[in-house]
């Protein structure tokens, strides 16, 4: 749903920071990221050893969860799907900030209309854009193959950056979307269940998720949201447009099939993505960012093993070699802002 968890930032005024890179792959990945108060270095390690585990398995039992849904259950219906995480999620966020503390946040927002409409919903829509092509992606490409293309979304990101002067380019930068693309491409090229439609629904999936993320920087910049208040934003206004996308793109069938899925099935679903969201909350500062990327890539290749044991997912040599090389791009990029 997830995705999908923590966002983008810029960090140290040199390249842009995408903590959600790490959740990307989840059916919802918050929004905004958090700055949140850096705890004293024994409670941060206990703090880490903790909830880094619980988000690794939280946001792979969301991606693995979908896909049963998607391709076991054959409930092929991403745009509802998508559609109800989000009400649940816009639902779940207003029972919280009744009844706990972590959506204060909120309060500090100041949410005026100007800003509704020039901020949340143009990103709001990069949002939906996001979640129902990279969740439509599934119906045709393995678990696997889709995180390892996942690994381009920096490389997008800094390319719509430089094209519009958001930041300059640089030797190291270059090279590291060098690395990136032809690692990505290795992993293409070895990927033995290739369909190009879904390769083009996640290649644009990517691009919105890119988009989105600059538009964050550009539009929200110094506006401070853990993952939560900005999922209360979020949420209803994407479960909005997802909603009025829905009659043109799956229509009443999702509806028909509900008594065959059960409510059960849809309820522990979304819930398993909104408390995604929740441990997100905790994620953010429990580590540095470099410990919260090698966390990530330890998840994506969990992921990658489990849709081969589970999935019956097919993993070829020149891929295994491709998304070493993306994922040595990947860690280089994490830290090539604090260099």
């Amino acid at each position: 749903m997830s995705e999908k968890s923590a966002a983008s930032h810029e960090e140290q005024g040199q390249m842009l920071e995408v903590r959600e890179e790490k959740h990307q792959g989840d059916l919802l990945p918050s929004p905004v990221s958090a700055t949140a108060p850096r705890p004293s270095a024994n409670k941060s390690k206990v703090s880490a050893a903790m909830i880094i585990p619980i988000w690794i398995i939280l946001s792979s039992a969301v991606i693995i969860y979908n896909n049963h849904l998607y391709n076991t259950l054959q409930f092929r219906y991403p745009v509802f799907l998508v559609t109800w995480h989000l009400t649940f999620a816009a639902i779940g966020t207003r029972v919280l900030q009744r009844t706990t503390h972590l959506v204060d946040g909120a309060k500090d927002v100041n949410m005026t209309k100007d800003m509704f409409v020039k901020s949340i919903l143009p990103i709001g829509l990069l949002f939906s854009g996001s979640l129902i092509l990279s969740n439509t992606a599934y119906l045709y490409l393995s678990v696997a193959y889709i995180q390892m293309l996942k690994a381009f979304t920096p490389v997008a990101i800094l390319l719509i950056s430089w094209t519009f002067r958001i930041q300059d380019p640089s030797k190291r930068l270059a090279v590291i979307v060098f690395m990136i693309s032809s690692g990505v491409a290795l992993a293409s090229h070895g990927e033995l269940r290739f369909n190009l439609v879904g390769f083009l629904t996640q290649a644009a999936a990517v691009g919105f998720e890119a988009s989105r993320l600059v538009m964050i920087q550009i539009l929200l910049h110094g506006l401070k949201m853990n993952p939560l208040v900005s999922l209360h934003y979020y949420a209803p206004v994407c479960a909005l447009i997802n909603l009025a996308v829905l009659p043109f793109t799956e229509g009443l069938a999702p509806f028909y099939e509900l008594a065959r899925i059960g409510p059960m099935i849809l309820i522990t679903n979304a819930a398993v993505a909104f408390l995604l969201n929740i441990a997100a909350v905790f994620l953010v500062g429990a580590g540095s960012g470099l410990v919260l990327t090698l966390a990530g890539v330890f998840k994506d290749i969990l992921l990658i093993s489990g849709s081969v044991l589970l999935f019956g997912a097919l993993i070829t040599p020149l891929q295994v070699l491709g998304y070493s090389v993306a994922l040595v791009g990947l860690v280089l990029y994490k830290t090539a802002g604090s260099k």
